[in-house]
């Protein structure tokens, strides 16, 4: 079962990386036969996890079975590292006009050619706002100018006729069906009508206004922040993102049970990061800090499963981020790379001879012993010794220093080859 989930993690991240462009990730889920195509747009604000968030599940944990959805997740990378609004100044008032010297003027010139593709049926764009919107004034938390769980439109329907273009029907729609289904009675979805051309000038400037002025219907959705959970953001995004593709007739399956627990356990999987094609890390319960870690002194190529993965070079040192959530810090030891032509080595496990693929994880009960051969040098990290290759040893937990596993839980181990003094391949050794 292991194998089976890094094989499909392993296959979700070669996929997703045939749709990352220069400036922004393009996840296609499509189907030939039609144009119709939703458009989804997460992490426009790098402070509101939960449409990035939801972004991501929707890329990983669905299949589209007939039209196409387009997924964006992560649009403002940077601020979502950083957890902050915008970095460079807020992007989703960018779209009237930005400067050359702007750092975001190429993501969102980037967006907006991608809004204007002819096949773009209708844009999401995902937001977490703050309160509960309420017509009537009930409060600091629940009131008309709170923007959380609404359904934003800036006008009631688009100039020109066509299929997606009554937005305010759509949106009165869309979150009727979800006040159905609501965790909180209080956590009911409203209509918010910016009517941005004549009452509001800041939302002239956003993505969705640029979206309708060309005349694609666009629609934004904003979870409360007030929200006690992660989890509960992206049950109300993915409740209204399936509302809004039973209303285009797209046909999805999806590989859970829609709900805040089945949602918890899909949040807290963080994939696998692939580095080089040499070392495979699954990022479940990892350190919050690995040391030595063999790396080109330039030029590494990181490579997640998981649609919202990235990494931030600090000073000697890479961060491994999972949305805003920094999961590791990667300190490296430069070496040179050989290229890893060998498909398997062989290593003996609780008494067995076996022959495993490098960059995997093999599973010991009690003690390996990983197999001398000419071509290798190898180094068991945490175990200690003055040879200079650690083959024909029997390892087990006992003579491992903990100080050195890659999980907290002190159960696996880093066995790392090198050939002619390059660094070639990292497996590790997983203790039951």
């Amino acid at each position: 079962m292991i194998y089976k989930k890094l094989f499909i993690l392993v296959f979700l991240l070669l996929h997703l990386s045939l749709y990352a462009s220069t400036e922004v990730q393009l996840i296609k889920k499509q189907n030939s036969d039609s144009n119709t195509t939703l458009l989804v747009i997460g992490g426009i604000h790098g402070d509101e996890p939960g449409g990035y968030f939801a972004s991501s599940v929707l890329a990983s944990h669905y299949k589209i079975l007939s039209k196409n959805l387009w997924i964006v997740p992560d649009l403002n990378k940077l601020s979502i590292q950083a957890d902050k609004r915008g970095i460079y100044g807020d992007m989703n008032r960018k779209f009237s006009f930005v400067k050359d010297s702007d750092k975001d003027k190429k993501r969102v010139e980037e967006i907006k050619k991608i809004i204007l593709q002819e096949n773009i049926s209708l844009v999401l764009n995902l937001h977490d706002g703050n309160g509960f919107y309420r017509k009537e004034h009930q409060g600091n938390i629940f009131n008309p100018n709170a923007w959380g769980q609404t359904c934003v439109i800036d006008q009631n329907r688009l100039q020109q006729e066509q299929e997606f273009g009554h937005l305010d029907s759509i949106a009165s729609i869309v979150t009727t069906n979800i006040n159905k289904k609501l965790i909180k009675q209080h956590h009911t979805l409203g209509v918010r009508n910016t009517n941005t051309k004549f009452e509001d000038e800041a939302m002239q400037l956003s993505l969705t206004y640029f979206a309708v002025t060309n005349n694609k219907p666009a629609f934004a959705i904003e979870t409360s922040k007030h929200l006690p959970t992660l989890a509960q953001k992206v049950f109300y995004q993915l409740l209204a993102i399936e509302e809004f593709m039973k209303i285009m007739e797209i046909e999805y399956e999806r590989e859970f049970e829609l709900n805040e627990k089945e949602l918890d356990k899909i949040l807290s999987d963080y994939g696998v990061l692939n580095i080089n094609n040499n070392i495979s890390l699954n990022l479940h319960n990892i350190k919050p800090s690995l040391s030595y870690i063999p790396l080109k002194l330039s030029g590494n190529v990181f490579k997640f499963s998981h649609p919202l993965g990235s990494i931030k070079k600090t000073n000697n040192s890479f961060v491994v981020y999972i949305g805003n959530k920094t999961v590791t810090t990667l300190r490296p030891q430069y070496f040179d790379i050989v290229e890893n032509n060998d498909k398997k080595f062989d290593v003996i496990i609780d008494g067995n001879l076996d022959s495993v693929e490098f960059t995997s994880t093999f599973i010991v009960t009690d003690e390996f012993n990983i197999v001398d051969s000419d071509k290798f040098r190898v180094n068991i990290i945490g175990y200690r010794s003055n040879a200079p290759s650690e083959t024909g040893v029997d390892i087990n937990l006992k003579n491992l220093d903990k100080n050195f596993s890659v999980d907290k839980s002190h159960k696996l181990y880093r066995v790392e080859f090198y050939k002619d003094g390059k660094f070639y391949a990292m497996a590790k050794a997983y203790f039951k």
